[in-house]
């Protein structure tokens, strides 16, 4: 689940740095440094504002100035019983690896429908229901997180995929304007020039 969140960080300039543009500096190093990461039981996504840059503190025997800066930012941490949206990395005879957004997902062959079978002789090898469904590396895939397990600066999932409208998931389409006004659409649609 996504949320705001008001938080809190350490930031330290190099004296090279110092100068008119202090501020805007910290600011830019705090986006670096933090957006993309794990924070223990939540992943950093975006970093909204900067509410507070206290004044620099100059470090004793290095030079740098050190900043404590208050943020917001949209975090996103994933609850037991949260459905995700994810893409299969790797599949194996005990289950399948997947990524939701950042988050690393495991779905054992044991918390998949009965009727997906693991086909050895396929090329790739790959869960399937000798029908519509195909799990292979870069299949989209809707799972139920069971359990997570968090450590400093990382966080695992186990999911399920055995359940209503959880399993095998329509890629979703990439469609753009210009690729829509194309030639054979100009003529049966008024399109407008990107």
């Amino acid at each position: 689940m996504f949320f705001l969140h008001n938080l809190e960080r350490r930031v330290t300039l190099h004296p090279s740095y110092f100068g008119r543009n202090m501020h805007e500096l910290v600011t830019t190093k705090l986006v670096k440094d933090v957006e993309g990461t794990c924070a223990g039981d939540y992943y950093i996504i975006a970093i909204m504002d900067t509410f507070d840059v206290s004044e620099g503190r100059i470090l004793p025997g290095s030079g740098l100035a050190e900043f404590t800066v208050g943020y917001r930012a949209v975090v996103w941490r994933p609850f037991k019983g949260e459905v995700v949206d994810a893409i299969v990395d790797t599949v194996n005879q005990h289950g399948f690896f997947a990524k939701a957004g950042p988050l690393s997902l495991f779905v054992s062959s044991h918390l998949m429908p009965d009727e997906i079978q693991w086909d050895p002789t396929a090329a790739p090898p790959q869960f399937t229901n000798n029908a519509d469904w195909v799990i292979e590396p870069g299949t989209h895939v809707r799972a139920k997180i069971i359990g997570l397990r968090t450590e400093v600066g990382e966080m695992w999932a186990i999911g399920s995929i055995n359940g209503d409208f959880l399993g095998y998931a329509h890629a979703p389409e990439r469609t753009s304007f210009k690729n829509h006004c194309n030639a054979d659409n100009a003529r049966n649609y008024r399109c407008l020039q990107a």
